[in-house]
């Protein structure tokens, strides 16, 4: 997902027959029927960070968009003590859920939010944009109320998802990002537009910087770095 090139629409198609994507998807919901938030995900490496001289400066939590950054980048989070805390597939509340165990827990200055094209997908299910608002706010206020700064994340643009074929997202990111820009704007909450870095005309991941139209790839990333350290500096 993450190496440069244009997207590859054919390939694409594909890529769901493919077996390391087939097994990937039976891990992913073997996990989820026994471990639905992913708290044993992160379990030991929460553990080892309890030592006050290891605990991290900033949490990113989020889904694959975030999990995929630290494969991207490994050197943005060992540099400067931040720990990813991705879950490829993860919806608001499966992140809402497992906050307290990876971000509050870790004690850290900053937290990065980035949440919500798998509720839009409608990866959990039936829900609604209000879903997504509430479990934004509460992860909010549970990281307000422990003295954790908060930097929300703009969904990056979707015109498609692969492996919802029948969902048209588009209008519904722009729609939710105008929430969270509001909403940051309202809280005195850091926020950082991707979106508008990242889209194109048609509201879409530009070609260049996604294989698959949802996923960022390396030189996406390097864009979205920028970005980032503004914020959290």
């Amino acid at each position: 997902m993450i190496r440069p090139g244009p997207a590859d629409l054919a390939a694409l198609l594909a890529l769901a027959q493919t077996p390391d994507y087939q097994a990937y998807s039976a891990a992913k919901a073997a996990r989820e029927a026994d471990d639905w938030p992913g708290l044993c995900v992160y379990r030991a490496d929460n553990a080892a960070l309890h030592d006050a001289e290891l605990r991290p400066d900033v949490v990113m939590i989020g889904d694959s968009i975030t999990e995929n950054w630290a494969r991207a980048d490994a050197s943005l989070f060992t540099a400067r003590r931040i720990a990813g805390r991705g879950i490829g597939g993860q919806t608001s509340a499966q992140m809402l859920v497992r906050f307290r165990a990876d971000v509050v827990a870790l004690q850290p200055r900053l937290v990065h939010i980035l949440a919500g094209t798998n509720d839009v997908a409608g990866n959990g299910g039936a829900t609604s944009p209000e879903a997504w608002k509430n479990n934004i706010m509460a992860m909010t206020e549970l990281a307000r109320a422990n003295g954790i700064q908060v930097v929300l994340g703009a969904v990056p643009p979707a015109d498609r998802f692969f492996w919802r074929p029948g969902v048209r997202p588009a209008a519904q990111i722009v729609t939710l990002n105008n929430w969270l820009r509001d909403y940051a704007a309202r809280e005195g909450l850091g926020f950082i537009d991707y979106y508008a870095v990242l889209a194109n005309e048609q509201g879409g991941l530009d070609r260049a910087l996604s294989l698959d139209g949802v996923h960022p790839n390396r030189d996406a990333y390097a864009i979205m770095d920028r970005l980032f350290l503004a914020a959290v500096n």
